[in-house]
């Protein structure tokens, strides 16, 4: 897992994508502070942009680097919670641009999942994570069943745990408010 974990941190620090296991399904990766890696990742998932991408963060001390003010609501929600859960964050900041959704929230998810933790914490910063496949079609559950036009085109394609399903289905979202109120995007 070593090797592979400083092989991503290569490559993400030198602008380029990865298609790595999540505490979900197979993502897309990148640097989440770099605005030309991000546009990468869309470009792959022939995705517009005005969608707004997951990041993932190792660990819920690193919140405030990344949104201005955190409801404390979000800390109850993090707490309580034993499946992946992200949440979307109003004020997001020191991320790159177009990572950000139009009216400036993130989406944020810590992992649990060991491998990246370990490569979040190794890159030291936040790395972008959506579903390996392109836009419109079904999310891959599996390795297995990431198309070709997605493995043939990312940087690197992580070897680590290939046979191996975490979860059957992408991460709940929740979009906090400033004021605490929240809505719940995808159970």
């Amino acid at each position: 897992m070593l090797k592979e974990i400083q092989k991503c941190v290569e490559v993400l620090r030198s602008g380029g994508t990865i298609l790595n296991p999540t505490d979900t399904i197979w993502g897309i990766g990148c640097d989440a502070t770099n605005p030309s890696a991000v546009e990468k990742v869309y470009f792959l998932k022939k995705r517009m942009e005005s969608k707004s991408l997951i990041v993932l963060l190792d660990d819920a001390g690193k919140l405030s680097e990344y949104v201005s003010n955190i409801p404390e609501i979000a800390w109850d929600l993090l707490k309580s919670v034993d499946t992946p859960l992200t949440i979307i964050y109003p004020n997001a900041k020191n991320l790159a641009r177009n990572v950000i959704a139009e009216d400036n929230s993130i989406a944020i998810r810590i992992v649990s999942n060991e491998f990246c933790k370990k490569l979040i914490a190794s890159f030291g910063k936040p790395i972008v994570s959506t579903s390996a496949n392109v836009s419109g079609e079904p999310s891959p559950l599996a390795f297995r069943e990431i198309s070709n036009e997605i493995t043939d085109h990312v940087d690197y394609v992580v070897k680590y745990a290939r046979f191996q399903v975490n979860a059957l289905k992408p991460s709940q979202i929740i979009k906090l408010k400033e004021n605490g109120e929240f809505k719940i995007i995808r159970k």
